[in-house]
């Protein structure tokens, strides 16, 4: 048999990342390969299987925090020069006791009741939104629905002022940018983030309102508050996570129904079980197709592979997702799918903060499309669509509907 080798920038595995991964799953689960990024070759691992992916979640052999396991010169290599370092201040990027101080000092800010509390806001946006797109004559879920209901839920979560709200969603757009040709729009759109941010910091220092921004900056546990560099950090962090995976979440998760009309039909008769077919939709589509930025902190054995200290490490949560030894009928979307242990959230400490927000958005966002518009469609063929070129995220540049 040939050995496969994983290219993660190939256009097949941007095209269908789940057969990419399936193969690795059946014949090398434990993959090593080598990134070629920024004219540097890094030493990496592919993990596919679901019980492999949980054991590298949970192990405390491996770390986000690069500052543990490259030098300086090494990290410049990766392109990330001092001025935006701050993208790898935030909870995500850090092992305990740091992580814990930092989480605990971010859910100050995004209790259970506040994400409640959002609730009569994302209804009202959702209705908005679909009273726009129902006048549209050429209407598109990812233009006027998937990507805007995130966008103005987050922007109005952290108190971002409407006219700001335009160039906001350019810098979110490059910052997701993993390809190489994107990088130096990529650094520059941090820069431009981390500008406003700071006028955005010092005005909700002076006038502090009831949004994120502001309990951020005045949490404090043991006499210890956010730093500067931590805060526009976990904006950044929130920016992103809370963004590009629920726009991905609203559109692969739409395609997914339109091309099973049985399980759209499932919904639409039994609304009240949305929540159930939201978490198939998040197994299924996997928004989050790979995590990735995560480095081993010493040597070690795992299932007689070697492992070295340094190594990169790629989880494959699309391929856990589908993976036969813990769901059955892997490939079939079944919204009626209980239980359903998927792992699009991630798992363990690093378990996504915005869960419960991603989950209530799209929940509200499914059943209110469908209700609207009944009859709604694929305008065109699936095989003309185009997905993202995005290591890590998967989701739809466009998904052109009629209803």
């Amino acid at each position: 048999m040939e050995k496969i080798m994983f290219h993660p920038h190939s256009s097949e595995f941007h095209e269908n990342p789940f057969a990419v991964l399936s193969r690795f799953r059946e014949q090398d689960p434990i993959h090593k390969f080598e990134l070629q990024r920024f004219g540097g070759t890094f030493p990496a691992w592919l993990i596919t299987r679901y019980d492999d992916c949980m054991a590298f979640l949970k192990d405390g052999r491996i770390t986000r925090d690069v500052k543990r396991v490259m030098p300086k010169e090494l990290i410049a290599k990766l392109n990330v020069s001092e001025d935006i370092d701050f993208v790898s201040e935030h909870m995500l990027a850090k092992d305990p006791p740091d992580h814990s101080r930092l989480r605990s000092l971010v859910h100050q800010g995004f209790t259970p009741r506040m994400i409640e509390q959002l609730r009569t806001g994302i209804e009202r946006i959702t209705e908005e939104l679909l009273d726009e797109m129902e006048t549209k004559a050429d209407p598109d879920i990812m233009r006027d629905f998937a990507a805007p209901l995130p966008f103005i839920v987050i922007s109005e979560l952290l108190g971002i002022p409407k006219e700001d709200r335009a160039k906001f969603q350019v810098w979110t757009s490059a910052m997701v940018d993993t390809s190489e040709s994107g990088q130096d729009a990529t650094n520059q759109a941090l820069r431009e983030f981390k500008q406003y941010m700071q006028t955005l910091i010092e005005e909700k220092r002076n006038h502090p309102g009831e949004d994120l921004t502001s309990k951020l900056i005045y949490a404090e546990e043991d006499g210890q508050k956010l730093s500067e560099s931590e805060l526009y950090s976990m904006l950044f962090l929130l920016v992103v996570a809370g963004l590009e995976t629920t726009v991905n979440l609203l559109g692969s998760g739409t395609l997914a129904l339109l091309l099973h009309k049985d399980q759209l039909e499932n919904i639409k008769r039994q609304p009240d079980t949305i929540q159930t077919a939201v978490e198939e939709l998040l197994r299924y589509t996997s928004p989050v197709i790979m995590m990735a930025n995560r480095w081993a902190i010493e040597d070690f054995t795992y299932k007689d592979v070697s492992i070295k200290k340094g190594d990169m490490i790629f989880i494959g949560i699309g391929s856990a997702n589908r993976d036969p030894e813990y769901f059955d009928e892997p490939d079939t979307l079944n919204v009626a799918r209980t239980p359903n242990r998927h792992i699009s959230f991630g798992f363990g400490i690093h378990f996504c903060l915005g869960a419960p927000l991603a989950r209530m958005e799209a929940s509200i966002a499914f059943n209110a499309l469908l209700k609207r518009f009944p009859n709604i469609e694929l305008n065109g063929s699936s095989e003309d669509l185009t997905w993202r070129k995005n290591v890590f995220l998967r989701g739809l540049e466009t998904l052109p509907v009629k209803f």
